[in-house]
């Protein structure tokens, strides 16, 4: 029976109710029903599955659908299922199933009933399962996900290696692979290990007009940032990507004490848990789903409005096809990457344990996105370009959905400092990672720096006009323009190739992309108030000052020790009125809110009261005391008087970091003894002149004591006794 006998329009709607073909389906279809071999790229969403369910309905005999997720077939039978009276006309096969209900499908699909049999590779290489596969009339083999077979593809399975082989034992019989993402390396992959060089090849457009693309740098308040987006889209679906199952809890945590509804979904859940979370996303009980990749494989649900990646994916492949679940019904879809270098380095420490082969794919993949996060063209015309297919950025459909046409980067001129970066990469000759090329640039010294003597070179500091991040914006760059390369074998380390000593040698303009500065206006709340002044309530700044300085009158303390400034700027900017809310100001523990927190809410509660104010209560960002883990190791070990560096050596801090860490304990209300510290670097002398300096100070600043000592004591020794002074003191 060929495409000629059988009137497809007359079964599309008779099967699946729609009045005509999307895109390339129509072909597709028509080349499978005429025993063609069949390749199809289709982007996500555009209708890959009717390709073959619709001629596998209309056959004689049964299909094969070789799929790589349990919960994607399952998904793809229950809807087949609802389309006919027969439940026997769609079956899965896999490890899942008992006895009795193995017997069952192979009765229907010898009784000719079952059109679509479900397999998972490793069914399929079950000896007993080719047996029988042989024995029954099969109609075609369709092979979705079919990047799987590709090392090269995002989602390699060695399992789909054999495939060509079993398929070859079943009998002679066609076969279609579909895959929603495939760049032409891939594609030639999945051809070649098919063993079907001579298939018919359909490829839509990877084009999603209605998808907005946009990357922000990644700070440190980007659950903020995350919480402040979704506010703004109110009501609506979306996916967040994260990397680590760690993550994704920390993030749907966060989220939900925000009182954003949002579950987690990663493979460290159990099954149970894990459909009911997706139940409850496709039910629309939650708003949010924070997920590994290993979600949405399957997800049908149209009306994702955004996806956000908080941390940056692996490859391209893998972005291209996670922001695919945005926008599926064609409406609004916003995909919003969070980007920072500092992530892809540890993506590529991952790597560096693997074997080299797949290290220098891993590594190729991963440099793609990095150049995509950097990039200041159409983020469109870049991805569409990595497909293999070529977009206008002015008048093709969706130009203007990209952050970087809408807010153009400024470019400037960077040759000279392109040679200068070139040649100290040259000329330390190949030992340093980015982080060293950097410093040798703009002349800052660390212990490899002065082991290898670079510090005494003529180029050290030959780059000291510009700063860190100039030098490193400039040399990821220079990266991705390929005049350096870095190195799989040696982790890390930066080299200079033959374009690069070219560069040299016939320098020619490299227009520099400036970072995108993202102005966060809506919203502001959310971070922390030190950083927002315009929007604090100047008169109730007063009035808490005045009342600061009262309290601490009273009880013969500077001002600085009831509350820091921006604790005070944040109680103006929030407005809390219960001692549950004080809690969240910025620098405000439970222990300093229970001992000074009455007065001030009274007075707030008052202001609020008397001028009619409306709290933004509903932005106030709570934490989830994620670090509480560090806090209570800190407080443990030093009531245990441990050394602090084993301290810090345990928590993998830095000392400044430790030190940071014991100033928001001690500023948000709890004690800290480090006497018997403090007793090993000053005398009680020293220790008692620095008491009565901050004691009389208007101000708790490090860089005013220093001034004040003129180099008597050292940075640490005065942090160190502005811990002491405000334990004692404060709490």
């Amino acid at each position: 029976m060929n495409s000629n006998e059988i009137d497809i329009h007359k079964e599309l709607k008779k099967y699946f109710g729609f009045s005509q073909f999307k895109g390339l389906q129509e072909q597709v279809i028509k080349s499978l029903l005429d025993k063609q071999n069949t390749f199809v790229i289709m982007p996500t969403g555009g209708g890959k599955s009717l390709c073959y369910q619709l001629p596998a309905l209309t056959q004689e005999g049964t299909s094969i659908v070789v799929s790589p997720l349990i919960a994607l077939m399952k998904n793809q039978v229950d809807a087949i299922r609802s389309l006919s009276s027969e439940h026997g006309i769609a079956h899965v096969l896999n490890s899942s199933l008992t006895k009795t209900e193995v017997t069952q499908v192979k009765k229907d699909i010898t009784s000719g009933l079952t059109k679509l049999l479900y397999v998972a590779p490793e069914s399929l290489t079950k000896e007993e399962n080719i047996e029988f596969l042989k024995s029954v009339t099969i109609s075609f083999v369709a092979i979705d996900e079919a990047h799987c077979i590709s090392e090269w593809g995002h989602d390699f399975r060695p399992e789909y290696r054999n495939l060509k082989n079993i398929i070859k034992q079943i009998g002679d019989v066609p076969v279609i692979g579909l895959t929603a993402t495939a760049t032409p390396k891939v594609q030639e992959d999945i051809l070649k290990n098919l063993d079907m060089p001579n298939a018919t090849t359909y490829k839509a457009s990877f084009n999603r007009p209605n998808l907005y693309y946009e990357v922000r740098t990644k700070t440190k308040n980007v659950e903020s940032d995350i919480i402040r987006f979704i506010r703004q889209h109110k009501g609506k679906s979306g996916v967040i990507y994260c990397l680590s199952r760690k993550k994704v809890e920390a993030v749907a945590e966060v989220l939900k004490v925000n009182g954003i509804s949002a579950v987690p979904y990663h493979a460290g859940l159990d099954a149970k848990t894990r459909a009911k979370h997706q139940d409850m996303f496709l039910m629309e009980d939650v708003d949010v789903v924070v997920a590994t990749i290993a979600f949405g494989m399957g997800i049908d649900k149209p009306d994702v409005r955004f996806v956000i990646h908080h941390d940056i994916p692996k490859s391209l492949e893998s972005y291209y096809q996670e922001t695919g679940r945005a926008g599926r019904d064609g409406g609004e879809g916003h995909c919003l990457a969070y980007y920072s270098y500092k992530d892809v380095e540890k993506l590529e420490k991952f790597m560096s344990g693997k074997p080299v082969a797949e290290q220098e794919i891993g590594y190729a993949l991963l440099q793609e996105v990095v150049a995509y996060a950097e990039t200041s063209m159409s983020r469109r015309k870049f991805l569409l370009h990595y497909f293999g297919e070529e977009f206008d950025d002015v008048t093709g459909d969706g130009a203007d959905m990209d952050d970087n046409v809408r807010n153009p980067k400024t470019k400037i001129e960077a040759q000279e400092q392109v040679v200068k970066l070139l040649q100290v990469v040259r000329d330390t000759k190949h030992i340093y990672k980015s982080k060293e090329i950097v410093f040798t640039l703009i002349g800052r010294v660390n212990a490899m720096i002065k082991a290898h003597r670079t510090d005494v070179q003529p180029f050290f500091g030959c780059g000291a006009q510009q700063d860190e991040k100039y030098w490193m914006a400039l040399l990821r760059q220079v990266l991705v323009a390929g005049y350096l390369t870095k190195d799989i074998e040696t982790y890390g380390i930066v080299k200079i190739n033959d374009k690069g000593l070219d560069f040299i040698e016939n320098p020619s303009s490299f227009m520099m992309s400036e970072d995108h500065e993202y102005n966060m206006i809506e919203d502001e709340a959310i971070v922390s108030a030190s950083k927002v002044t315009a929007a604090i309530d100047e008169n109730l700044m007063n009035m808490l000052r005045e009342l600061r300085k009262k309290v601490a009158k009273k009880i013969g303390v500077p001002p600085f020790v009831v509350f820091q400034d921006p604790s005070l700027e944040d109680m103006a900017l929030k407005y809390p009125i219960s001692i549950e809310e004080l809690v969240n100001i910025h620098g405000v523990g439970e222990g300093k809110a229970k001992k000074y927190g009455k007065d001030f809410i009274t007075l707030i509660n008052r202001y609020v009261e008397d001028n009619d104010i409306v709290r933004p209560d509903d932005l106030v960002v709570k934490s989830t005391g994620i670090n509480s883990v560090n806090k209570l190791y800190i407080i443990q070990n030093i009531d245990r008087k441990l050394s602090l560096d084993d301290i810090a050596k345990a928590k993998g801090l830095t000392m400044d970091a430790l030190i940071k860490e014991m100033e928001q304990i001690v500023y948000s209300g709890t004690k800290l003894n480090i006497k018997y510290w403090v007793d090993e670097m000053l005398d009680e002398d020293q220790q008692e002149e620095i008491h009565d300096y901050f004691m009389e100070s208007e101000s708790d600043k490090i860089d005013d004591a220093l001034k004040e000592f003129d180099g008597e004591y050292d940075i640490d020794e005065l942090r160190f006794m502005r811990i002491k002074f405000i334990s004692e003191v404060a709490n």
